[in-house]
């Protein structure tokens, strides 16, 4: 009897930690049937000889709430082998929400993640009230790839407590019932809670947003609604005793977003710093992979000021190519630049190069500042000069988080540290991370050696799954869900980041193709073969499970 598919041949890493064996794997009905000789043939055979077959990534760190609603296929994540997408990051949710306050978290998601509002407003159906119909809603989308949802903090404190949420304390009685509403949302399928601290994420009036300032007790009360359910707590910008706070209280699951700075031992302070906190406790942090913070180019954002800028600004890139290649408008481009105070630290700037995959690794010695000097130019005849050569498709790297490979490095060393934080349907014109899986692969795995095959993927795969109680996945065996990559570990890397306006209204963002995956399969069927969707969509909205 045929299975449904065989991937034949391939080097087989499970997502345990082991490290490659050679082998099969055949699928039926969505589940992973054998692992090791197949003799029976697939309806479908994939020949996997010289490629590394293991699961499906899972991206813990994603804003996708929004882009879901057009744009079912879940990219760019999807072109770097990610199966599983956990939304609701950073408290910033569209649930629960009262139908009068729809435009408020739309506007608030604007001015925190830079999704816009228009989209959002007209991208979704708007047809819940509370978490549990924000997931039927999800369902009724045939996502290609499965997705997990946070309930946010923000949504729940403003459902709670309206214009009182952004700058007042809560009462007893009102720590009661948002903990009530949070446990309401588990049950009817979040995964967890998300909250943020990080002041300066704000409301479209430049307010902090709702719960930054929140008295930590009422996250330990909302904590004891998660626990108990074994639910997961996420956080970003929660200092230590606040996070120590939450898991002591109920020794629930806790996940965090981490980093580290450039100078030499940072990273191994910042390491010797999670073990102390994530001793004796379930605490799990994720960082970023590479230096990120802000993109930029001739075809995206132009972060130079005067009025021919401001002109410029307002073209298409085939107009602004033309701009820039009048000697007249070119040399008034240069007066203004040189003229008006530039907001980024050169030293943190740098071209991503020329070739096919963006080099994030330049060397910190040589910024676009040294770049500049070193030809005679100011930085803004130097952006110039690249967005002529480059057909103004240059784009220029900002490093404002982990700017230092070598001390990142040493971070996620750490056990206790996943790479993540992609941040994918997020900050949408401004950064592009999304790529992140294949980063991974291809250069901390394929070209510092920092993990094993083996330990590599399963930092990809079935640790995160245990992050997320998903218990059917992160693993290939028996029994699990068949959710599959399939890649060449020699080619895999990231293209060349590219701005496109295919968001509702025609709203930019950047997107980011892959190289060296073969395929991508999603609860069994191929979601994604040799770069290009099938057309597909298999993925299942993951509900929680106590």
């Amino acid at each position: 009897m045929a299975h449904d598919i065989v991937i034949r041949g391939g080097n087989i890493v499970d997502g345990t930690g082991a490290e490659p064996v050679s082998g099969d794997v055949a699928i039926d009905d969505g589940l992973i049937t054998a692992v090791g000789q197949v003799a029976e043939k697939g309806d479908q055979e994939i020949d996997a000889q010289g490629h590394v077959v293991s699961p499906g990534f899972i991206d813990l760190h994603t804003h996708l709430d929004a882009q879901i609603g057009w744009d079912p296929d879940l990219t760019p994540v999807s072109w770097h082998g990610v199966t599983t997408a956990l939304m609701g990051n950073c408290g910033v949710t569209f649930a629960p929400c009262k139908p009068a306050d729809q435009e408020l978290l739309a506007g608030m998601m604007e001015t925190v993640e830079d999704i816009p509002k228009y989209a959002i407003m007209t991208g979704l159906p708007w047809t819940w009230e509370h978490y549990g119909g924000y997931l039927d809603a999800l369902d009724k989308l045939k996502p290609g790839i499965n997705v997990a949802g946070l309930v946010g903090h923000c949504a729940v404190r403003y459902y709670v407590m309206g214009e009182r949420a952004v700058e007042e304390q809560s009462t007893d009685a009102e720590r009661q019932q948002m903990a009530e509403i949070v446990g309401n949302a588990i049950d009817a399928g979040a995964v967890g809670f998300s909250t943020n601290r990080y002041a300066p994420h704000k409301l479209p009036d430049g307010r902090s947003i709702p719960g930054t300032f929140a008295d930590p007790q009422e996250l330990v009360e909302i904590a004891k609604a998660v626990a108990p359910r074994n639910a997961l707590m996420q956080a970003v910008g929660a200092d230590f005793e606040v996070l120590k706070a939450m898991a002591d209280t109920t020794r629930g699951r806790i996940l965090f977003s981490y980093g580290t700075g450039p100078d030499k031992g940072m990273g191994r302070a910042a390491a010797d710093r999670l073990d102390e906190i994530c001793d004796g406790r379930d605490i799990t942090a994720i960082t970023q992979v590479r230096g990120s913070g802000f993109m930029f180019g001739l075809q995206s954002a132009l972060p130079f000021q005067g009025e021919t800028w401001d002109a410029v600004r307002k073209l298409d890139l085939a107009g602004r190519l033309t701009a820039i290649n009048d000697v007249d408008t070119a040399a008034k481009l240069v007066d203004e630049g040189k003229s008006a105070k530039f907001r980024f630290d050169l030293k943190l700037v740098f071209s991503l190069g020329d070739g096919k995959t963006p080099d994030y690794t330049v060397p910190a010695e040589n910024n676009v500042d040294a770049l500049g000097k070193a030809a005679g130019e100011h930085f803004v005849e130097t952006f110039l000069r690249i967005s002529r050569e480059r057909g103004g498709k240059g784009l220029f790297n900002l490093r404002m988080f982990n700017q230092s490979l070598s001390e990142l490095g040493d971070l996620i060393q750490n056990k206790n540290i996943f790479p993540s934080l992609g941040d994918a349907g997020a900050h949408v014109s401004q950064i592009m991370d999304a790529g992140w899986c294949s980063f991974v692969l291809s250069y901390w795995m394929r070209e510092q050696g920092l993990y094993t095959l083996g330990e590599g993927i399963r930092r990809l795969t079935s640790g995160p799954a245990r992050v997320l109680n998903l218990r059917d996945r992160g693993t290939l065996a028996v029994g699990m869900r068949a959710d599959v990559n399939v890649f060449d570990f020699a080619r895999v890397a990231e293209q060349q980041p590219e701005l496109v306006h295919d968001f509702p209204g025609g709203a930019p963002r950047y997107i980011q193709r892959s190289t060296g995956y073969k395929a991508t399969i999603v609860n069994g069927q191929v979601n994604v073969m040799d770069g290009e969707h099938t057309g597909v969509r298999a993925g299942q909205v993951l509900r929680h499970r106590g």
